[in-house]
């Protein structure tokens, strides 16, 4: 048995169609352009490309991303002062801050000093916190608005749109992160799966693997999972992003796991064209939320 991809550029060519049309009515609506602040301390080689890649996918959407560099040296004075200044900025509906951010700054300080209607990266607490207590999907939320992180929001979405069935199923999410695990098993439960959350000291990782109809990946070592953790016909979502020998794999041995799995995501071309569309998402609706 060879597995079926989900195609996470393929779901996110069709989403992209669907946000232009989103965005292009909100202008005309409003006269407004949905905008993102990136603030970087410091030339963080990682942080700087994926603050290009933020800019130009949020242009080709018909929105904006504006960059706030600060030096290696900024203390966190600086950087609260800088999101409390774009917090009070009526142009600035979304606020990403990237880490890593300079030796000796309180990284959960500078979260906090975000405002969580601007938190399109998830990772304040309210939004955190809100996430948490939301009722299962399909009932009144039970709590205010708030945003999930968009990598842990697109492979659900890849997923849903792959018709997945979450309804009584046994998930498993290896990882356990603020940004990817956490928010993913709490995902999962809200869509009625019965979840499992493991991690590197948990007691025979492929055992509890191989109990998974849905097993999602996130612990950013190459090629950890191997097909023999993995159930006939599962749903294997890998969030890995390792560069072995110049190429990207996963944490999960594709090659081993396609002969198993039901449904798989490749490495690249799974969940990170999706990251980048939740994440439009995720400013479009700071905007709405912000714009009446």
């Amino acid at each position: 048995m060879t597995a079926t991809l989900l195609d996470g550029k393929a779901i996110a060519k069709t989403m992209q169609a669907e946000i232009d049309a989103a965005v292009a009515e909100f202008k005309e609506k409003t006269g407004i352009t949905p905008t993102i602040a990136v603030v970087r301390a410091g030339e963080d080689p990682g942080s700087v490309w994926y603050a290009g890649a933020i800019k130009k996918t949020m242009a080709a959407r018909g929105m904006e991303a504006q960059l706030h560099v600060l030096p290696e040296t900024a203390s966190q004075e600086e950087l609260v002062a800088l999101v409390a200044r774009l917090n009070a900025d009526p142009t600035v509906h979304g606020i990403m801050v990237q880490e890593p951010m300079p030796k000796g700054v309180d990284e959960g300080a500078v979260k906090a000093a975000l405002s969580p209607d601007k938190d399109v990266d998830g990772v304040h607490e309210v939004n955190a916190g809100r996430l948490a207590m939301a009722a299962p999907a399909g009932r009144p939320a039970g709590v205010g608005p708030f945003f999930v992180p968009a990598t842990p929001a697109g492979g659900l979405e890849l997923m849903r749109r792959y018709g997945v069935e979450f309804n009584g199923q046994n998930a498993v999410v290896l990882g356990r992160s603020n940004i990817v695990g956490k928010p993913m098993a709490l995902l999962l439960m809200r869509e009625n799966a019965t979840v499992t959350i493991c991690h590197s000291r948990s007691k025979d990782l492929p055992a509890i693997c191989r109990g998974a109809d849905i097993l999602c990946v996130a612990v950013g070592r190459a090629e950890m999972v191997r097909g023999d953790w993995i159930k006939p016909g599962a749903v294997v979502v890998d969030f890995g992003v390792n560069e072995v020998e110049g190429k990207m794999v996963g944490d999960v041995a594709y090659a081993e796991a396609v002969e198993v799995a039901g449904l798989i995501t490749p490495v690249p071309g799974g969940t990170g064209p999706m990251t980048n569309v939740m994440l439009c998402l995720n400013v479009l609706e700071a905007a709405r939320r912000q714009v009446r």
